[in-house]
């Protein structure tokens, strides 16, 4: 049967149940929009304000619910536009195909009215990317695409279709067949017992959860683990919820702003166990001095990541489900209740609870909402405060952007979560700097009538910069104010939006209350001091045993 290009993108997405596409349309994707035209019986189309955000949107998706996030983008600025929000994906390890026009073949190379050479730009922040130059080529690339994206480690995958491709019929048969064959590792017996013994007789072990737990979806077995050996575990921010943040082994957040206790532990412990985290500088501080005195076993499924950041660790490469199983089978059932004991003597006491601080701001709304809301953040302050505070209980509840840091990131993520999760409330944590960077998403907000909590933490100010200007730049505030001479009341509420302002805990309780169950989206502008600063902090460049807990 001969169809278009276009119609061949649709039939083999269909053939991998997808079912919602984030995207703006185009001149260049026309004939994409219009083969989309019939079937809005099977897709749902998501179209945002700006090509970043999509991405970003389609990125929570992915996260969320564990699905392929399919992107549609026209050529010239808006492929360009997608190149934050791929480069986040790629940084996160989240599976996405993201579908661009381009000009006609006859024009490519020319400079010609919207050309670019997005495969060329995109080279380094995606899995794989492809340039379609002929229709009959079409069908076997975008399933090979929508495959390589959600094999091993997943990524972001680029499929550039010129004009005349979409327009061009070729014929179409369906197919369940694979077109890319993963090859899965395993990690060697040899290794895997080492381990084993390792964890049998250590006394002061800790495990280091980061994403890839969340990747393959393991949170459950990395649980055994923990609890069969009564292993206590911290997280770097992919890996939050990884164990239940409520799970009395749950340390949370280590390294730069890592809880005391959670940084300790790390730096005295004898043994750690690295799984699915890539031990970034944020988390290690300085190299030579981070956990100095353990011996580390890393599990993670990318060989690249091993002895990348860390020397002489004993690698376990593979698939994190069958080594995880095979740890859980063979370790021992162990108490360490002097372990445990001199992990909680660094527990810090707890704070006054009457005032109005973004610890207390967030342990408030986190009481309002079920265990399983979906969280957001933008980055900075909020992002490491959401991280310290909220008790993330499920790995795939949690986006935010960790390994670019993208400002802007959260009010997309917040529209693809509820897109793929309409059962679940999603809140989004953001600032008074980042939010800038996404509102004009308030009219996605409003048309798809999404019920979205945003909690903004307002300091008038990019708060982590300033933070590190005062710290480390003798309290030059350069460029970092943000009093500007809007009505946030009225902005907000003209994109049919409910607004509160809080400047008190009471105040925050009543609006809290004023929301209770109501399926409507909600902005609650925190009013905090510009001077509320992130503790604790480890200063760049120094072992993370050395915090700061006020500056």
């Amino acid at each position: 049967m001969k169809i278009s290009g276009s119609r061949i993108i649709l039939e083999c997405l269909k053939e991998k149940q997808v079912d919602t596409v984030f995207g703006y349309p185009g001149g260049a994707v026309i004939p994409l929009y219009d083969a989309v035209h019939d079937e809005t019986d099977h897709f749902n189309h998501i179209r945002t304000c700006h090509e970043q955000h999509m991405i970003h949107a389609a990125d929570a998706y992915a996260r969320t619910t564990g699905k392929l996030g399919v992107v549609f983008a026209t050529s010239g600025p808006g492929a360009t536009n997608t190149i934050t929000g791929i480069a986040t994906a790629y940084m996160d390890s989240v599976p996405l195909l993201v579908i661009t026009g381009q000009v006609p073949n006859m024009l490519i190379g020319k400079d010609s009215f919207q050309e670019v050479d997005i495969t060329g730009m995109t080279v380094s922040i995606t899995k794989h990317n492809y340039l379609v130059r002929n229709v009959k080529d079409l069908a076997r690339i975008i399933r090979e695409a929508m495959e390589v994206a959600l094999a091993g480690r997943p990524g972001p995958v680029l499929v550039d279709v010129p004009k005349d491709v979409f327009l061009a019929e070729y014929d179409y048969e369906p197919s369940d067949e694979p077109v890319y064959r993963e090859v899965i590792d395993y990690a060697d017996q040899t290794s895997l017992q080492e381990a084993i013994e390792l964890i049998n007789s250590a006394k002061k072990p800790v495990i280091y959860s980061g994403g890839g737990v969340r990747i393959s979806q393991n949170d459950d077995l990395l649980k055994q683990l923990a609890e069969k050996a009564e292993i206590p575990t911290v997280n770097s921010f992919m890996g939050f919820g990884t164990i239940p943040r409520s799970h009395y082994l749950s340390l949370g957040l280590v390294g730069m702003h890592g809880q005391v206790y959670a940084n300790m532990a790390v730096s005295n412990c004898d043994l750690l166990i690295a799984v699915g985290a890539r031990f970034s500088d944020r988390v290690i501080g300085k190299p030579d001095e981070f956990a100095k005195n353990a011996k580390i076993i890393h599990i993670d499924i990318d060989h690249t990541e091993i002895g990348k950041n860390t020397e002489n660790s004993i690698p376990l490469t593979g698939d994190m489900k069958d080594i995880l199983t095979h740890l859980v089978a063979g370790i021992e059932k162990t108490k360490r209740p002097e372990w445990l004991a001199e992990i909680n003597e660094y527990r810090e006491p707890e704070p006054d609870r009457t005032q109005f601080t973004p610890k207390n701001i967030l342990e408030l709304v986190n009481l309002y909402y079920p265990q399983d809301t979906i969280v957001t953040t933008d980055v900075g302050q909020h992002q490491m405060w959401t991280g310290q505070y909220w008790k993330i209980n499920k790995s795939n509840e949690f986006c935010t952007s960790g390994g670019l840091g993208t400002m802007g990131y959260g009010l997309g993520a917040a529209i693809g979560a509820k897109v793929g999760n309409p059962e679940k409330e999603v809140v989004m944590i953001t600032g008074d700097a980042s939010f800038r960077m996404n509102n004009t998403e308030l009219v996605t907000v409003n048309r798809y009538h999404l019920p979205i909590k945003i909690v903004q933490l307002n300091n008038h100010s990019l708060g982590m910069v300033r933070q590190w200007q005062r710290m480390f730049s003798n309290a030059r505030y350069s460029e970092t104010q943000t009093y500007d001479d809007v009505d946030m009341k009225m902005f907000i509420e003209a994109f049919g939006i409910t607004y509160f302002k809080c400047q008190s805990m009471e105040e925050l309780e009543q609006a809290l209350e004023a929301i209770r169950d109501k399926d409507i989206p909600v902005f609650l502008e925190c009013m905090i001091h510009e001077d509320d600063s992130v503790y604790p902090i480890v200063p760049p460049g120094r072992p993370i045993n050395e915090l700061l807990l006020n500056g």
